[in-house]
């Protein structure tokens, strides 16, 4: 939370008080371009290496939202923690999914995200990167993409997780085919029926009740099969007493 109002008070700082840009004229309020460039000066000066890197995080994701993947990717060299870095590939991956991007310009980015991901020697926080990579492209519609990110993960645990998250997101958008075909590289029985129940609950939220059904009927654990079924008909014939989580 600290962080957070540290890094809208330089950002607030910035668009309040008149201040000299590199090249010596003074950023108009309304002036993203020059504004970004500004934070990233004021942000290299930033002793603490916390607040730093959480700052450059930050940056990164507004530079991805206006599709100057470059200067969001350059930042990542400029962050010293594993963990804010992997965060950092998340917030691109994320904020440029959110684009009018093409095909091409995705595949480019995702390339080089995988790049900088293999860049970080924390082997969790690796991992972990590349499982934020493959939830950025499920979110961009690369389904093909996410599936080929998640198989090349070697921590079994993480690469399950990431076939569950890209299953969580393509179902949110009632993609049924895609979200079956990742929840099924998952190797571990109990949490693919796990995601199987999760997915069908996206599904239902959504109200997308025959995918629902269907992925409740995946499910191999009368438990889990059972909590899908319930929610479905609940969700149904009281939905404004759902309770069931």
């Amino acid at each position: 939370m600290y962080m957070h109002r540290l890094i809208l008070l330089i950002i607030l700082c910035l668009l309040s008080v008149p201040v000299q840009a590199a090249e010596g004229s003074a950023c108009a309020s309304t002036d993203t371009g020059c504004l970004l460039n500004l934070l990233e000066q004021s942000t290299a000066a930033v002793a603490e290496d916390q607040w730093r890197d959480s700052t450059y995080r930050e940056i990164a994701k507004l530079y991805a939202h206006q599709k100057e993947s470059a200067k969001a990717i350059a930042l990542l060299g400029k962050i010293k923690s594993a963990d804010t870095k992997a965060m950092t590939i998340r917030g691109i991956g994320m904020a440029a999914a959110r684009t009018d991007m093409t095909k091409p310009e995705f595949d480019d980015l995702f390339a080089k995200l995988t790049i900088e991901a293999e860049k970080i020697e924390h082997p969790p926080s690796h991992a972990i990167a590349l499982t934020y990579i493959s939830m950025s492209q499920a979110f961009a519609s690369d389904n093909e993409g996410a599936m080929k990110t998640a198989a090349a993960m070697d921590n079994a645990a993480l690469r399950n997780k990431a076939y569950g998250e890209a299953g969580e997101i393509q179902a949110k958008r009632g993609d049924f085919d895609a979200a079956m075909i990742s929840v099924r590289g998952i190797d571990d029985p109990g949490y693919r029926d796990k995601e199987l129940r999760i997915i069908s609950k996206v599904f239902t939220d959504g109200k997308f009740f025959d995918p629902a059904m269907k992925s409740a009927e995946e499910i191999k654990d009368a438990y889990q099969k059972s909590q899908a079924l319930l929610y479905i008909l609940v969700k149904q014939i009281t939905p404004e007493e759902v309770s069931i989580e």
